[in-house]
């Protein structure tokens, strides 16, 4: 952003211009972006756009961000249904693919813009979110295992080839349409599973 909104007004703007810009990115897509059908969908001037985002790209790094908030608070959220830590591995990858499938499932044509037509930064630039996303990974690999997530030297390597395999997968149904399938799915979780279980008899 070219300036961090400081006031409850500015935030409010701000607000306002990514969720505009968020329908706008979904409808249109990437080569018919505009900042000027942005502001009018939004109410507000292209003066008070160009104060905040200097052009379309900042805007869709605004709109990716609060994407991979709801993906971090939806992974979160999947975690609240009970005692987790007591709950039997399948139980807990159930609830985990869940998780993956709900924070993607939110706007798919909005998904696949992004993930195919915007020229974003490297995710590598948000690494609050990387770190703590790969937590989660670490901490479903760890849990595999009955170990702490510091215990496995190659937990790190294990929990990122498996969110690859994960992300690799629900993006490519996210492209076909039918990443709400009950067979997709049903697909994912015996993926994530061999994987788990795999590692657990070699260990």
């Amino acid at each position: 952003m070219r300036k961090a909104p400081r006031q409850q007004r500015s935030r409010v703007t701000v607000d306002v211009i990514v969720e505009a810009a968020t329908r706008v990115l979904a409808r249109r897509g990437w080569a018919r972006f505009t900042t000027n059908e942005i502001a009018a969908v939004a109410g507000v001037s292209d003066g008070s756009l160009y104060q905040y985002f200097p052009d379309k790209l900042a805007i869709a790094e605004a709109i990716r961000q609060r994407h991979l908030d709801e993906v971090l608070a939806t992974l979160a959220g999947s975690d609240e249904k009970g005692d987790v830590a007591a709950a039997a591995l399948p139980q807990r990858v159930e609830r985990f693919v869940d998780g993956v499938i709900a924070a993607h499932s939110v706007d798919q044509a909005l998904h696949r813009v992004l993930v195919e037509e915007v020229p974003l930064a490297a995710r590598s630039s948000y690494p609050e979110f990387e770190a703590e996303y790969q937590r989660r990974y670490r901490a479903l690999v760890a849990e595999s295992r009955r170990e702490t997530e510091s215990e496995s030297d190659d937990s790190d390597v294990a929990a990122r080839m498996l969110s690859s395999a994960v992300e690799g997968a629900v993006h490519s149904a996210a492209r076909r349409g039918d990443l709400d399938a009950p067979a997709m799915r049903a697909e994912l979780l015996r993926l994530v599973l061999a994987y788990l279980s795999d590692r657990r008899h070699a260990g």
